[in-house]
C-alpha cells in the first residue's frame, strides 16, 4: 500500500514519515512489509488506510472543492483539508483504531453486507430481529452494511434474504462498527477530540453522520464522536455534493472501491483515482485536460 508513491514523490514520503514520528510507529514498514492478516487488523488498517489516503492527495497536488471521506477515511479528508493538522489526525487514527479493537474484544459483533434490498425494508428487518443490528453504512442504492450482535447480525441477514435481498456477505471485521455497540470507544474518543484543534481548512469537509458539508469546525469533536456509532450515509453525501455542483470525484489511497460506489450513485459523475504514480499521472492528465 502506497509504496509506488512513497518511492517517486517527496511529498508522499513527507506524509510517511510525518505520520510515523507521530504516532511511533514505522508507516513504511507496516505499509509495505505487513501480511495481509496483519494488514486487516482494525488498528493496523486505519493507520494504512490514513497515511496512504493523504499521501496520495499531496502527491497529486490539486486544490478540490470539497471533501469527503468514507469511516475512517473522514480522518484523511480532514487532514488533507487542514482542518486538522496531520500529527494530530494520524493521533486520533490510532487512538480509534485502539478502543474500536478493544471494543471488539470485550463485547463481538460482526458486520454483513446486503445486497440489493431498500434501506426502509432492511431497518424493518433490523428491528425485528433480537438483539442489537443496525443499518451500518449506506454506500450506494442497493449495497448497504448491517452491523450488531453476532447472532442478530446473522439472524437480520437470514430474514433479509427471504424478504427479496439477493445476497448478505459476512464482512471479516473484528467488531459491530457504526452501531450502539461502540458506544464506549466513542466515549473515549471524545476525550481525545476535545483536545484538538480544529481549523476551517482550506475547502468544505462533508461528515458522514449529517451527509453535509460542516461550515462550523467546532461541530468537528461531535461530529467524529458520534461516527463511531452512527451510520456512514455515503450515499447521501454523494449525492449532496453532486446537487451541490460536484461532478468529478477523485479517490486517493487505496483501491478503487468508493469510485465504484460513486459511479453506481451517479452514473454521470466522472471518478478518477490515486494510488500509484501511473494512476497519478492519468489522473493529472485527466484533470487538466
Amino acid at each position: 500500500m502506497g509504496q509506488d508513491l512513497y518511492s517517486t514523490h517527496p511529498e508522499a514520503r513527507a506524509v510517511f514519515d510525518e505520520v510515523s514520528e507521530s504516532v511511533g510507529m514505522d508507516l513504511a514498514a507496516l505499509c509495505f512489509e505487513s501480511s495481509e492478516e496483519g494488514l486487516r487488523q482494525t488498528q493496523n488498517a486505519q493507520m494504512a488506510l490514513f497515511t496512504c489516503g493523504v499521501a496520495a492527495y499531496r502527491a497529486l497536488g490539486v486544490m478540490p472543492a470539497s471533501f469527503a471521506g468514507h469511516s475512517v477515511g473522514e480522518y484523511a479528508a480532514l487532514a488533507a483539508a487542514d482542518v486538522v493538522s496531520l500529527a494530530d489526525g494520524a493521533k486520533l487514527v490510532k487512538l480509534r483504531g485502539e478502543v474500536m479493537a478493544s471494543a471488539g474484544d470485550q463485547r463481538p459483533g460482526t458486520m454483513a453486507a446486503v445486497l440489493g434490498l431498500e434501506r426502509e425494508e432492511l431497518e424493518a428487518v433490523c428491528r425485528v430481529v433480537d438483539g442489537t443490528c443496525v443499518i451500518a453504512n449506506d454506500n450506494c442504492p442497493g449495497q448497504l452494511v448491517i452491523s450488531g450482535d453476532v447472532n442478530a447480525v446473522q439472524a437480520a441477514s437470514a430474514l433479509a434474504v427471504e424478504r427479496g435481498a439477493k445476497r448478505a456477505l459476512p464482512l471479516n471485521v473484528s467488531g459491530a462498527f457504526h452501531s450502539p455497540l461502540m458506544e464506549e470507544p466513542a466515549r473515549n474518543m471524545a476525550v481525545a477530540l476535545s483536545q484538538v484543534e480544529f481549523r476551517s481548512g482550506i475547502a468544505p469537509v462533508y461528515s458522514n453522520v449529517t451527509a453535509r458539508s460542516v461550515a462550523d469546525a467546532a461541530q468537528w469533536p461531535d461530529l467524529l464522536e458520534r461516527q463511531l456509532k452512527s451510520p456512514v450515509l455515503w450515499t447521501e453525501t454523494v449525492r449532496n455534493m453532486i446537487a451541490e455542483g460536484v461532478d468529478t470525484f477523485v479517490e486517493c489511497g487505496a483501491g478503487e472501491v468508493l469510485g465504484g460506489l460513486i459511479r453506481r450513485i451517479d452514473r454521470e459523475a466522472k471518478c478518477f483515482r490515486v494510488v500509484d504514480s501511473a494512476t497519478l499521472e492519468e489522473t493529472r492528465a485527466a484533470l487538466s485536460g
